[in-house]
C-alpha cells in the first residue's frame, strides 16, 4: 500500500512525504521531482510547453508512482484535477488531503519564485486555485488532514495515527 499526499502548492506534501517515509520504512516519491529528473525544471516545461503538455507528463509519473507498493507519494498541487490520476492514484494507496488554511500557504510561499501558476499575486492566486481545487481534493480523498497551524512532523504523526 502507498501513502499519497495531495493538497495545494504550500501545504508541505514534500517535506511531510520524506519524514513519513523514515517513520514507516517506506520509500518517499515525488512525482514533481520525477518530472524534474527526466524533463528539467517545471517553470520551464510551463513556458516552453505549456501547462496542457506539463500534466501529460505528471500522468505518465503518476502511472510508474502508482505501481509501487510501500510508498509515501507527494503529488504536485494540480495533480488530481485529472481523474485518471486519482483513479491510477487509488489502485495501490490511499489519498491524504493536507488541508491548510490559504493565509497560512501565502506566508509558506512568500519568495518562491519557481511555481509558475503562483505568478502574478501570490495571494490572489492562491485564492484562485484554492476555490478551484478545494473540492476536488476533498472528494478524490480517503482521508482530510487538518494540517494548518501543525509543523510538517505533526501532519506526519497525525497521517501515522490515521492508518496505525
Amino acid at each position: 500500500m502507498n501513502i499519497v499526499l495531495s493538497g495545494m502548492p504550500g501545504c508541505g506534501k514534500t517535506t511531510v512525504s520524506e519524514i513519513l517515509a523514515k517513520k514507516l520504512g517506506f520509500e518517499a516519491v515525488d512525482t514533481d521531482a520525477l518530472i524534474e529528473e527526466e524533463h528539467g525544471e517545471i517553470s520551464t516545461i510551463f513556458a516552453e510547453h505549456g501547462e496542457s503538455y506539463f500534466r501529460n507528463l505528471e500522468t505518465e509519473a503518476v502511472k510508474r508512482v502508482a505501481a509501487l507498493d510501500g510508498a509515501v507519494i507527494a503529488t504536485g498541487g494540480g495533480c488530481l484535477l485529472r481523474p485518471e490520476n486519482v483513479e491510477l492514484l487509488k489502485t495501490s494507496g490511499k489519498i491524504f488531503y493536507l488541508k491548510t488554511e490559504v493565509a497560512e500557504l501565502v506566508d509558506r510561499l512568500k519568495g518562491d519564485g519557481t511555481r509558475p501558476l503562483l505568478q502574478g499575486g501570490l495571494e490572489k492566486r492562491l485564492k484562485k486555485l484554492y476555490a478551484e481545487r478545494a473540492g476536488v481534493y476533498e472528494r478524490a480523498a480517503d482521508y482530510v488532514v487538518d494540517a494548518s497551524g501543525l509543523s510538517a512532523d505533526g501532519v506526519a504523526q497525525k497521517i501515522t495515527e490515521l492508518i496505525l
